[in-house]
C-alpha cells in the first residue's frame, strides 16, 4: 500500500509538471527532488549535481551526438531523390509496386540515421509527390511511410538502443547487432502487407510503370552506391571488430560529410544547420537522461523499484504474462511520452523485474524498441503523426487511421519476437564485435 501511495505521488507531480509545459528532463528532476526531500535526509542539491554529472559524462554517450549529426547531414543532401531513383526500378515489378520504396527507403536510411523523424522526412519528401503522381492510394502511401519510418528506432544506429544500453549498462554494439534481424523481418512484414493489399484493395489503381531492362536497372542503382558504402563502413566496422560504436559513429560523420561534398550539398550553411540540429537533439536527450538518472536514484531511496518487483513477483506471472503486461503498459505510456522518455523513466522499475524473470536484457531491448515504435504512431503524442501532418496537411485522425495496419503488424512482431527470441540474440551471441 505504501508503494502505491509513492507511485501516485510521483505520477501526480510528474504529470502536473508536464501538463504545465515543463521540459521532460526538468520534470523528471522535479519529481526526483520532491522524492528526495520527502524520503531522505541527504542534501538534495549535492546529490543532484553528482548524479547529473555522472549521467552526462558517460563515454558511451559520445556515440549519440555523432550518430545524430550523421543523420542531420544526410537529411540535407539529395539522398532522398537519389534513393527513389535507385530503388524504383527494382520495386516497380513487385506486387505493391512503388509503395515498397517507402519501406525499403526507410530501411536503408534507418541504417545511417538513428532517428525515426529524420527517416520519415528524408524518405517522404521525395516519395510522397512521386507516389501521388502515379495515383497510388493516399492512405496507403501515408500509412506505410508513417509506420516504416519507425525502423529508424531499431535498425542500427538506433538512438533508442543507445539510450537503453547506457541506462542498463549493456554493450551498445551488441544491441545494434540485435536490432538487425528483427528490423529486416519487420520491414519484410510491412512489404508483405503492401503486396496483399495490392491484390485485394478496391482503391488500388496506380499508373503502370515503364519497363526497364536489367542493364538500365543496374545503371540506376548507381544512385544508391554512396549510401550503401556508408552503411558498410558504419555497420561493417563494428561487425568486423575494427571499431566500437563510438568509433563507427565518427566514421559515419566523416562519410556523410564526404557524401554531401560529392553531391555538392555541403556548404557552410548546411554544415552549421546540421551541427546545430544535432546539438539541440543531443542536448534534449542528455537532459532527459540526466533527469531520469536523478529520478532513479530518488526512487531507489524509497525502495520503490524493488518493492514493485517483489509485488509483481508475488503475482507469479509467467514470463509471457509479464511481457503482455509490459506491452500494454508501454503502449499506454507511449500515448503521452516519446520513446526515449518512456525508456529512461521506467527502466529503474522495470529492470529488476525482467532480471528476476530471467529475461535476456539484449532481447528485452529489442522488445522495448518495437513497443516504442508503436508509440511513434499512436495519438495523441505519436511524433511521426505530427511530422506526417506537417508534410501532408491531413487531419491527425486521418493519418492515425492510415497507420493502424502498421501498428497491428508491430503487435504481431512482438509475438514473433517472443516465439523466436533468436531473431534478437543470434547475432550478438555469435559475433565478436568491438567492446562498446
Amino acid at each position: 500500500m505504501e508503494n502505491i501511495s509513492v507511485i501516485i505521488l510521483f505520477l501526480f507531480v510528474l504529470f502536473t509538471l508536464l501538463g504545465t509545459g515543463v521540459w521532460v528532463g526538468l520534470a523528471l528532476m522535479g519529481v526526483a527532488w520532491v522524492g528526495m526531500e520527502l524520503f531522505t535526509t541527504r542534501p538534495v542539491g549535492d546529490v543532484m549535481l553528482t548524479t547529473v554529472w555522472s549521467a552526462s559524462s558517460s563515454w558511451t554517450l559520445t556515440a549519440l551526438p555523432m550518430f545524430i549529426w550523421m543523420g542531420e547531414i544526410l537529411y540535407r543532401t539529395r539522398l532522398s531523390e537519389d534513393m527513389f531513383k535507385g530503388l524504383s526500378p527494382w520495386m516497380a515489378p513487385l506486387p505493391g509496386g512503388l509503395v515498397h520504396t517507402n519501406i525499403v527507403g526507410c530501411t536503408v536510411f534507418a541504417a545511417v540515421s538513428g532517428s525515426s523523424a529524420a527517416t520519415l522526412t528524408t524518405v517522404g519528401k521525395m516519395s510522397i509527390p512521386e507516389l501521388r503522381k502515379r495515383n497510388y492510394p493516399e492512405r496507403m502511401v501515408i500509412g506505410t511511410l508513417t509506420g516504416a519510418a519507425t525502423l529508424g528506432l531499431m535498425i542500427p544506429p538506433s538512438l533508442t538502443l543507445i539510450v537503453y544500453g547506457v541506462t542498463i549498462n549493456e554493450s551498445i554494439t551488441k544491441l545494434f547487432f540485435a536490432g538487425i534481424l528483427p528490423g529486416l523481418v519487420l520491414a519484410a512484414m510491412f512489404m508483405g502487407y503492401v503486396a496483399i493489399y495490392s491484390k485485394v484493395g478496391k482503391d488500388w489503381n496506380p499508373s503502370p510503370e515503364a519497363k526497364l531492362s536489367f542493364a538500365e536497372k543496374v545503371k540506376n542503382s548507381r544512385f544508391l552506391a554512396p549510401v550503401i558504402a556508408l552503411i558498410i563502413v558504419v555497420i561493417g566496422s563494428m561487425y568486423l571488430g575494427f571499431a566500437t560504436a563510438t568509433e563507427a559513429a565518427a566514421f559515419g560523420v566523416i562519410g556523410s560529410l564526404l557524401l554531401a561534398l560529392s553531391q555538392g550539398s555541403l556548404n557552410w550553411k548546411t554544415f552549421t544547420e546540421s551541427l546545430m540540429g544535432a546539438t539541440r537533439t543531443s542536448a534534449m536527450i542528455a537532459l532527459i537522461l540526466a533527469g531520469a538518472a536523478f529520478l532513479s536514484l530518488s526512487m531507489g531511496f524509497t525502495g520503490l523499484p524493488r518493492g514493485l518487483a517483489d509485488l509483481i513477483a508475488g503475482w507469479e506471472l509467467s514470463r509471457f504474462e509479464l511481457l503482455m503486461v509490459l506491452l500494454v503498459f508501454y503502449v499506454v505510456l507511449g500515448c503521452f511520452l516519446d520513446g526515449i522518455s518512456s525508456v529512461v523513466l521506467t527502466m529503474a522499475v522495470v529492470e529488476p523485474m525482467i532480471r528476476q524473470a530471467g529475461i535476456d536484457l539484449i532481447w528485452f531491448g529489442i522488445f522495448i524498441v518495437v513497443v516504442v515504435e508503436m508509440a511513434q504512431i499512436t495519438p495523441p503524442i505519436g511524433f511521426n503523426l505530427f511530422v506526417m501532418q506537417g508534410m501532408t496537411h491531413h487531419e491527425m485522425s486521418y493519418i492515425a487511421r492510415a497507420a493502424i495496419p502498421m501498428f497491428l503488424i508491430m503487435v504481431l512482431m512482438v509475438f514473433v519476437l517472443i516465439a523466436f527470441p533468436e531473431l534478437a540474440t543470434y547475432l550478438p551471441n555469435n559475433l565478436r564485435p568491438g567492446p562498446v
